[in-house]
């Protein structure tokens, strides 16, 4: 057992009695309010219900503390403290697992993520003093469905938590997911479903060279002679919602459900509900007399198609094969070397942005 580990296993037993009387006592009060809303009609019953709800609020935020729709709670000890109700099985453990849904639900993220991130200067965009080489890409998307990766927390109320930043608690999509997800995305627009249909192997695939020169080799390239970094920088994207989705296997006999799973997301678009959005952040960076060069005009429509097809039609989520993770490109932004900062070439569409460039950059590559 690491040292955090063994930190986290004290603070655990240091909680659990103290939190397993407060488990204890809600219940006893519970019963009591479902008791006398039993014995209560018409108007009585109504004000038992607002009781229960109180009570249920008075839980909420003894758990919490006074700032109970922070992002930062849900990576804290809030955390730690419904997980081991729910995993003690301790009475009243749905309550508990609400109270946490309940924060997520309603934490706002605005000011937090990719702004928090610009304040602290982490991770400044567009990134200064562009080279004459280099562009700086921001495709702006909406959710169409949800979005899930699953959360590396070992200790979680939830068995499907989506991923966040360990710090700000802010989900987020890693920028080595990007890097895998749109480098298959430009491989199937080079012909790698064509290669596959046909009966190959994936051992048997070559990317072609502009797609090496964006991407670089993959891990595991044994000859160091052909081993190359790629131009393309990739960078997190920050979400600014939290949502849940429910799938409930079904018996095949019985045909009826059997145990819901909850699934923590960034929520899609639904009737009444705001999705999920983000940006995708990358910057073109070769170096001088980088190999294998690459012409912009036969790498920089390829790369835009690619992404496109990925937010719009492939979907960057986990479960993908379900239909989780497509999106709505909102608006696609560029800067080059003399590009103001708050100035962007903005366009409504990959073709668009592709003439913008040309026309910026004369037509030379």
């Amino acid at each position: 057992m690491n040292a955090h580990a063994s930190i986290h296993h004290d603070w655990i037993a240091s909680i659990s009695e103290c939190l397993r009387r407060a488990a204890d006592c809600y219940h006893k009060k519970l019963e009591q309010l479902e008791q006398k809303k039993r014995a209560s009609k018409g108007v009585g019953k109504k004000r038992v219900d607002d009781e229960i709800e109180q009570c249920r609020k008075e839980l909420w935020a003894d758990l919490a503390g006074p700032r109970p729709y922070q992002p930062e709670l849900l990576v804290s000890g809030f955390v730690d403290k419904v997980t081991l109700w729910v995993r003690a099985d301790w009475q009243r453990r749905e309550d508990a697992q609400q109270s946490y849904m309940d924060v997520a639900q309603n934490t706002s993220f605005s000011g937090s993520g990719s702004e928090l991130l610009g304040k602290l200067c982490l991770n400044p965009w567009p990134p200064p003093l562009l080279h004459s080489t280099w562009l700086a890409l921001a495709v702006d998307f909406e959710l169409l469905t949800p979005w899930y990766s699953k959360d590396d927390r070992p200790f979680h109320v939830l068995d499907n938590p989506v991923r966040k930043d360990r710090v700000f608690g802010v989900p987020f999509m890693a920028a080595a997911s990007w890097k895998g997800m749109l480098r298959w995305a430009c491989r199937m627009q080079a012909g790698l479903r064509q290669h596959l249909e046909e009966g190959k192997r994936f051992d048997a695939w070559t990317d072609p060279e502009w797609i090496l020169h964006l991407f670089g080799n993959e891990k595991g390239e044994e000859d160091h002679e052909k081993l190359r970094q790629g131009a393309l920088v990739f960078y997190p994207t920050w979400f600014d919602r939290i949502g849940f989705e429910v799938i409930n296997p079904h018996d095949r006999g019985r045909r009826a459900g059997t145990q819901p799973m909850y699934y923590e997301v960034v929520p899609g678009k639904r009737p009444g509900q705001d999705s999920g959005k983000g940006t995708l952040h990358l910057l073109y960076a070769p170096w001088p007399g980088m190999k294998p060069a690459a012409a912009e005009e036969e790498w920089l429509p390829k790369l835009l198609e690619a992404i496109e097809d990925l937010l719009t039609r492939y979907g960057i989520s986990a479960k993908r094969t379900v239909g989780w993770g497509t999106a709505e490109i909102k608006q696609w932004r560029a800067w080059l070397k003399d590009t103001p900062a708050n100035q962007p070439i903005v366009a409504g569409s990959r073709g668009e942005l592709w003439g913008e460039l040309k026309s910026a950059t004369g037509g030379q590559s």
